[in-house]
């Protein structure tokens, strides 16, 4: 049996709308990585330990948050929605904030964010996919991707000035163009429940969970 640890992690799919469709963010990541080499992948990246107590200026929606939810960790939702604002920060060095001072000790992966003079926002993250890595890989995560409008940043989209090394390439790239690029499966299967979604204000319906904690791996929906 596959002993690797399962991590929680979080993802940002940025979409926003253009004159010619819509586009999401997306960087390759470096080929030494060791998940996922050379993919073009959304910003994202594991949970770090002070991000459940991160200060959100604004909240996720009640929905999803009770999707989110685990009764084994309470504050299991705003550490994967502080997550995913942080590594879009971190990637892309975008960031879905409102102004505010922040108290007390920031902690040292928020310290360049917290620099900006904003608080993370998590009003504009919607909840829309969560898969957990097959066994036999390198790593394992336990992945939600949120799905946010662009006009929701602070500063200029196509500014990536402030972004690390992490994700090379960074780019808008059309919606229609993505399956171009060489993309692990699941993010194929994702960008699938993104066009399934548009127009951006769409209802949303129940969120897709590829389940691969178990000897089998079980496809279902969160309601």
């Amino acid at each position: 049996m596959d002993q690797t640890p399962i991590r929680n992690a979080a993802t940002v799919i940025l979409l926003r709308e253009t004159s010619k469709g819509p586009q999401v963010l997306m960087g390759q990541r470096g080929a030494a990585a060791a998940f996922m080499p050379d993919k073009f992948v959304f910003p994202g990246g594991s949970v770090d330990t002070g991000d459940a107590a991160v200060p959100l200026a604004k909240p996720l929606s009640a929905a999803c948050t009770s999707r989110l939810s685990d009764h084994s960790a309470t504050d299991l939702a705003t550490a994967l929605a502080a997550a995913a604002i942080r590594e879009l920060w971190e990637e892309a060095g975008l960031l879905l904030g409102s102004p505010g001072a922040w108290s007390g000790v920031v902690p040292p992966d928020w310290q360049g964010f917290a620099a900006t003079g904003h608080l993370p926002a998590a009003n504009a993250l919607r909840f829309v996919f969560r898969a957990i890595t097959p066994p036999g890989n390198a790593r394992r995560f336990d992945a939600r991707f949120f799905l946010a409008d662009a006009a929701a940043l602070i500063g200029d989209p196509d500014d990536f000035s402030r972004a690390s090394d992490e994700l090379r390439h960074l780019q808008w790239v059309p919606l229609a163009e993505t399956r171009s690029f060489d993309l692990p499966f699941v993010t194929e299967i994702v960008l699938a429940e993104v066009a399934r979604r548009l127009p951006f204000d769409a209802a949303a319906g129940s969120v897709p969970f590829f389940d691969n904690s178990g000897p089998a791996p079980v496809f279902r929906r969160l309601a």
